[in-house]
């Protein structure tokens, strides 16, 4: 079974220090909508918003290797703007595994 693992990352979106953009809604809006397109493209596999008091705003699977996550997170509107920041770790898991 483990030969059939596929590198995947984790992404761990975060709050960034810019808080009162005064375009805050919007950029956040495009951000969302960007995901889905990532989506779309096979890119991002599973969004994960977090709604908790902390400064995690989100985790997201990608179905790229750790450079290209990158690329794909520092175009994200909401980094370039500051409101958030991430971090992105390398893992393995099985295709096909899913929520449920």
């Amino acid at each position: 079974m483990l030969d059939k693992s596929k590198p995947y990352c984790v992404m761990v979106l975060r709050l960034g220090s810019v808080r009162d953009h005064p375009d805050f809604r919007n950029i956040v809006w495009e951000h969302g909508r960007r995901n889905f397109q990532l989506r779309a493209e096979g890119k991002l596999c599973i969004v994960c918003p977090v709604r908790d008091d902390t400064d995690v705003a989100g985790f997201g699977i990608f179905a790229t290797d750790p450079e290209e996550t990158k690329r794909i997170m520092d175009d994200d509107p909401g980094v370039r703007a500051g409101i958030f920041t991430y971090d992105v770790h390398s893992f393995v898991s099985f295709p096909g595994d899913a929520l449920g």
